[in-house]
């Protein structure tokens, strides 16, 4: 019977896992030893153990051969770094030509240095400018539209608003109400103030004398004011001629 596949995987077991490492760094070093003399190749092999043990195989002694071993490394860095130089000058150059070729293009559409084109290039070119100029006046147009629906948004606003203030002028109305007789103005009350106080008319005279102590009287007989007055004049006359008879016949 063959022997079964191992699994490979860190073996938990302190003491299987320590007769393993051993077995299996003796077969190693053995095939390291074996392969150098069967195909006259230089190995070296270095092993660490958990504990920190160091075990080492070299066909051609360790320090020659990692010295052999940094200078090919130091070798192939440089070798890796020119290649990236190289690489790095052809990507600007290309980036170059993108440019200069973008440029001329730039200033064919600009209608300059359009020597060499033939007819076919000429019509492309031709082609190019008017798809282009659609899609400018397409642009063009759009932003008309969005501008006009701005417009026509603001106009309603202000429409709303200016309604709103005429709905609360008219709220304001309805709690206030208008006065069917208006107030005179400040100054023309006082003008007037003045010259009622400078000339007085014989109604006022009356009025004021009603005033003074004849109001119950004029109630009572229900006569009107002017009437009054005359009534009164003529009580005077009466009153001034009887008492110059009395003094005459004295």
């Amino acid at each position: 019977m063959g022997r079964g596949k191992i699994e490979i995987k860190r073996i938990e077991n302190a003491n299987s896992r320590q007769v393993t490492f051993s077995k299996r760094r003796a077969g190693l070093l053995k095939k390291a030893q074996e392969l150098a003399i069967l195909c006259d190749a230089e190995v070296a092999v270095i092993i660490f153990s958990n504990t920190g043990k160091l075990f080492e195989f070299s066909s051609s002694g360790m320090k020659h051969t990692l010295a052999r071993y940094n200078k090919c490394v130091e070798s192939s860095d440089a070798t890796v770094d020119v290649h990236k130089v190289e690489r790095e000058h052809e990507e600007v150059d290309i980036l170059r030509e993108e440019i200069t070729t973008l440029q001329m293009k730039q200033l064919q559409l600009l209608g300059k240095d359009l020597t060499g084109l033939g007819f076919k290039e000429l019509q492309n070119l031709e082609q190019q400018l008017n798809e282009g100029l659609l899609l400018v006046k397409e642009k063009k147009e759009q932003l008309l539209m969005e501008q006009l629906e701005q417009s026509r948004v603001q106009e309603q606003r202000a429409m709303l608003e200016n309604e709103t203030l005429r709905r609360q002028v008219n709220e304001l109305r309805c709690l206030f109400p208008p006065v069917d007789c208006p107030l005179p103005a400040y100054l023309e009350y006082c003008s007037l103030e003045q010259k009622n106080i400078g000339i007085r008319s014989p109604d006022m005279a009356c009025n004021s004398e009603i005033e003074r102590g004849d109001s119950d009287t004029t109630l009572h007989l229900g006569l009107p004011s002017h009437v009054y007055c005359k009534r009164k004049e003529s009580e005077r006359d009466t009153h001034s001629n009887d008492s110059g008879a009395q003094m005459g016949i004295l």
